[in-house]
């Protein structure tokens, strides 16, 4: 039964073109800016350098990846919330439907949703790479890439799954998936390094558990060009860069882990998920 919600889902957000293109509106955006003047400011004293190139489109595509995973499952709940205001959950809940397996076929759809949508992206990334010199990745860093977009998936999905359980139309859903969709990119730090943003603003994309989707991605799909770019330079150099580029994360003398990273997603995941389900148990009675 969940299965049969799940594919419900599937068949109406793949349905809705535009919905498609709205959940992919702010990577669109972004790679529209990072190709008209965003690349060549990002890449700064590099520019010239045997491999910039392929390590700042590397790191733009990167974190690209991290801001689809938010995207595409904020435009997947949108049936979600588009149900409630049609009063269609209604009709549902007079069904033999468990509202449980309802709820888990919402999350299986848009799970699937996410991981697909994501997957699209990750190859036109590829594509552009290839396209200005770079290598495309190998089995083994797709591998940790799938990997590291399932946790991303997950740990997204459950933020927005609390976001929706509180708007009540569809018209609602839009407005904050317009301003998520706008402010996506400065939380992330793909249109402003981390380095260059007033250290607030920095206090607050370091929490932000997509940014820490955006450095794992980062790690893998950025080790082979930086060691081409950086090849014979101090280890200093080569730190300073990913701090400032949001590579790794600095909390007090502390720098960020992969592992650290994983958990923080794998907790926002966890208590964002038992929320939304506070949520809409609170709102049954």
């Amino acid at each position: 039964m969940i299965w049969n919600v799940a594919k419900r889902s599937l068949r109406l957000y793949f349905r809705d073109k535009t919905s498609v293109f709205f959940s992919l509106l702010a990577v669109l955006i972004i790679i529209g800016l990072y190709v008209l003047f965003l690349g060549d400011v990002i890449q700064g004293d590099l520019k010239g350098l045997p491999g910039t190139r392929f390590l700042m489109d590397s790191w733009i595509m990167a974190g690209l990846l991290g801001v689809a995973s938010i995207t595409t499952t904020m435009g997947a709940f949108g049936i979600m919330v588009d149900d409630r205001s049609k009063n269609i959950l209604k009709d549902f809940s007079a069904s033999p439907i468990k509202r449980s397996t309802l709820v888990g076929g919402y999350l299986v759809g848009t799970f699937i949703i996410g991981m697909i949508m994501s997957l699209i992206t990750f190859v036109f990334a590829e594509l552009y790479i290839a396209a200005y010199g770079g290598d495309l990745v190998t089995p083994l860093e797709f591998a940790r890439i799938f990997g590291i977009m399932v946790l991303s998936v997950f740990s997204s999905g459950s933020i927005v799954f609390l976001i929706a359980t509180f708007i009540r139309s569809a018209n609602a859903f839009a407005t904050v998936s317009t301003i998520l969709g706008t402010l996506i990119g400065f939380l992330t730090g793909i249109y402003i390094p981390i380095g260059s943003l007033p250290e607030g603003v920095q206090n607050v994309v370091k929490v932000f558990p997509v940014s820490h989707a955006g450095a794992l991605f980062r790690q893998v799909m950025m080790e082979r060009p930086l060691d081409q770019v950086f090849a014979g330079a101090p280890a200093d150099a080569v730190s300073n860069f990913k701090l400032s580029m949001g590579v790794v994360y600095k909390f007090g003398d502390q720098l960020t882990t992969p592992l650290f990273s994983i958990l923080v997603l794998a907790a926002t995941a966890v208590v964002f998920y038992a929320l939304a389900t506070l949520s809409i148990s609170r709102k049954r009675r």
